[in-house]
């Protein structure tokens, strides 16, 4: 036989030989996401921001659910949740570096909140007998903590077993404007049941404001499937928040019955998005506070449920928090490019970020958000999902 003869099984071993050395680069603290055979690289996630070194890290379940999150503002960066046919969909939108995040036209893509989440009219509010005056960011008003809310700090992180990260930090007295040395510590855990648990925790040595929450970007369709209009929502609620043209709240309480706001039945997101409401009008779409059911005897509050058009996955909400805040997208202006390749398209992620009311330091009818010296702030959440 001539060389021609063997030149096929030569190319074959060569290919082999450079797919093996290939694997072989790949870290083993990489993860990949199966919906979408997307790498996110551990090193991608490693860096020096303000002095600390920021890293991945990575939860998993007894399903094969997973978690991952960063220590740069908190962030939950991608949640891989298994459909109907045991398939993993990546139910949150997010980056695949910390220069990513740190460049990003939105902020706030799965960030932990604070000091303060949502929005403080006028950026300042009176404590004590003080008035004290915070970063204007927004408008006119202060949202979700000022410039350099939690969203921007490295936070301390512990990961104690394989289905929790402990993240803590002190944001110290005036930081933004508000009071007091403030120790904050936030738990993520993923149970066995597909559960995404946050508790919060946070301590002062000095009256202060606080609303802490985690403003995830989710599609159930997974990241990069197209729109969220289609996704059925049911939102536990009979009235919420109508708000004036800088989205702050006008202090009045409408019942969501009769309106573009009616969630009390799952209903398509995109049902009446496009109504002709000034309340739609002023935030682009849904960017609204709705005032959550308690019911009686029980420590946590179903807020809402969403279910994925495509996937089938259902998401459900509960809640020690008095409101749910529902964004249906707005904002997002294909400026950014998700971990998947996709651009941020509009309305193509929502979030439901369970927390006090906005402007609540101001508006004294609203359930109050001040912790005290030596008190402790504590609530959770969770989001379960199903299929």
């Amino acid at each position: 036989m001539n060389f021609k003869s063997f030149l096929p099984l030569i190319l074959c071993i060569t290919l082999f030989t450079a797919c093996n050395s290939e694997k072989k680069k790949s870290s083993v603290n990489d993860t990949i996401d199966s919906s979408k055979n997307i790498t996110l690289v551990a090193d991608s996630f490693k860096n020096i921001v303000d002095g600390k070194q920021t890293d991945l890290y990575v939860l998993k379940n007894a399903n094969n659910a997973e978690a991952k999150f960063t220590n740069y503002g908190g962030r939950l960066i991608s949640l891989l949740i298994p459909n109907a046919k045991g398939q993993l969909v990546d139910v949150v939108v997010g980056f695949n570096s910390i220069s990513a995040y740190q460049k990003s036209t939105e902020p706030y893509f799965g960030a932990t909140i604070g000091r303060y989440g949502n929005r403080i009219a006028k950026s300042k509010f009176n404590l004590e007998g003080r008035t004290y005056s915070l970063f204007t960011n927004n408008g006119i008003n202060t949202l979700h903590g000022g410039k350099k809310g939690f969203q921007y700090v490295v936070w301390n992180a512990k990961q104690p077993n394989q289905q929790t990260i402990e993240f803590t930090y002190l944001s110290k007295d005036m930081e933004e404007g508000f009071p007091g040395n403030l120790k904050v510590k936030v738990t993520y855990t993923l149970t066995d049941n597909n559960e995404l648990k946050m508790d919060y925790e946070a301590r002062t040595d000095k009256t202060t404001v606080v609303n802490l929450t985690n403003h995830a970007f989710f599609n159930l369709n997974g990241e990069g499937s197209g729109t969220i209009l289609n996704h059925d929502l049911q939102i536990y609620a009979e009235t919420y928040l109508p708000v004036d043209s800088t989205l702050i709240p006008t202090g009045k309480i409408e019942k969501v019955i009769g309106s573009p706001f009616d969630f009390t039945k799952l209903t398509a997101i995109g049902t009446r998005i496009n109504d002709k409401n000034e309340q739609l009008s002023y935030g682009k779409g849904y960017d609204h506070n709705y005032i959550l059911t308690k019911t009686k005897g029980l420590n946590m509050i179903h807020a809402a449920t969403v279910k994925g058009d495509k996937s089938g996955i259902v998401m459900d909400i509960y809640t020690q928090e008095p409101g749910l805040q529902f964004y249906s997208g707005n904002f997002m202006q294909s400026k950014n490019t998700l971990k998947t390749g996709v651009k941020d398209d509009f309305r193509t992620a929502f979030c439901l970020e369970t927390q006090h009311f906005p402007d609540s330091p101001n508006q004294l009818t609203f359930p109050t958000t001040q912790v005290k010296q030596g008190e402790l702030y504590k609530t959770s959440s969770i989001y379960k999902f199903s299929n």
